[in-house]
């Protein structure tokens, strides 16, 4: 007796040949790049025009006497 099963390429490979699944990555990949493009359109049209808590624009005072200068405690009375 023959037990094996005989099949042509198409059932073994469960498919026909085609561009099908290649298509619709292509297309999805593509949707993709435009809506990355819009958001980013959409970011760069609502960023203010001076970021929110961003760097202090005055400088710290210095300390009294200068970096370097050490400072000297006053004699107690």
């Amino acid at each position: 007796m023959d037990d094996k099963v005989r099949k042509n390429a198409t059932e073994a490979r469960q498919g026909r040949k085609g561009t099908h699944v290649l298509t619709i990555l292509v297309v999805a990949l593509v949707l993709a790049g435009i809506v990355g493009w819009a958001v980013g359109l959409f970011g760069s049209a609502i960023e203010p025009e001076e970021p929110v808590g961003g760097a202090p624009t005055e400088q710290p005072a210095e300390a009294p006497g200068g970096v370097d200068t050490p400072v000297t405690p006053e004699p107690a009375e």
